[in-house]
């Protein structure tokens, strides 16, 4: 990447989310909170919560999907079990989205 490029020109990389945080932070609409140890220390908290796995779950499924769900893992460089706790996650935080 040239290092001489417009930092701006990253925007179409960006999706629109991406691009509206973006706009806000160059118009300066972002405020500093009061409290930024306090703040920092919450979603520290919120980060470990979500990243803890203390409960165990067994499935049955067929064996292709097994072997489909190994490939896709390797692909990724993740475990499959990995791989499917984090399907999961994405899906109960409707973050996972089906294609049309």
């Amino acid at each position: 990447m040239n290092k001489n490029r417009n930092p701006k020109d990253r925007l179409e990389f960006l999706d629109e989310e991406e691009r509206e945080l973006m706009k806000s932070i160059d118009n300066e609409e972002w405020v500093s909170v009061k409290n930024k140890a306090e703040e920092i220390g919450k979603a520290q908290q919120y980060a470990q919560a979500t990243f803890r796995k203390d409960r165990r779950m067994n499935i049955r499924i067929a064996e292709r999907d097994l072997w489909s769900l190994k490939a896709k893992a390797l692909e990724a460089g993740l475990s499959y079990p990995m791989l499917v706790s984090s399907i999961i996650h994405k899906y109960v935080t409707g973050q996972l989205v089906e294609r049309e």
